[in-house]
């Protein structure tokens, strides 16, 4: 269960918003948390905690493929990411990367900044104040790539077992 303070944001918020190409010029990757989606809200890294959640409308991570955007929003301590639809590209970087993306229609009309939202993957359930959000649950095999932190991990664990380490 994923339970946290929702940050909201609207549609098509691409990849060039959430963390944008200037900082991607950067050797010192600490820098993309502090300026995650700060063309939207620049003191949104400021004002985020550990475990909290981003719900959007329709579209989100659309524009570029470049996996930072997801790793910048991993980064600065965002537990998941609830939206009405996700960028192809950018669904699957969020899950190969260990964070925890899901569809859910009606997610943006049915939480308000700083509800609290509780998140079942395996359920696929989204628990709001107004209550219960039906999603299609993750595959099984998405759910262990998230759980173990991404697909390397993924596989190192599986190359791992069968070594039988």
């Amino acid at each position: 269960m994923i339970r946290g303070r929702v940050w909201k944001f609207g549609d098509d918020i691409d990849t060039d918003v959430i963390i944008p190409a200037k900082y991607l010029r950067s050797v010192d990757k600490s820098i993309w948390p502090k300026h995650v989606l700060e063309g939207l809200d620049p003191s949104f890294s400021s004002k985020i905690k550990p475990g909290d959640i981003i719900v959007a409308g329709k579209n989100f991570g659309c524009g570029s493929s470049r996996e930072q955007a997801v790793l910048a929003i991993k980064w600065a301590g965002i537990s998941a990411v609830v939206a009405e639809s996700f960028a192809r590209i950018f669904f699957r970087n969020g899950i190969n990367n260990g964070l925890p993306l899901i569809e859910c229609r009606g997610i943006s009309k049915a939480v308000n900044e700083g509800d609290f939202i509780e998140i079942d993957l395996e359920r696929g359930e989204v628990h709001t104040k107004q209550g219960v959000l039906k999603t299609s649950p993750l595959p099984p095999f998405l759910q262990d790539i998230l759980k173990i932190g991404g697909l390397v991990e993924y596989y190192k664990k599986k190359v791992s077992a069968n070594l039988g380490r």
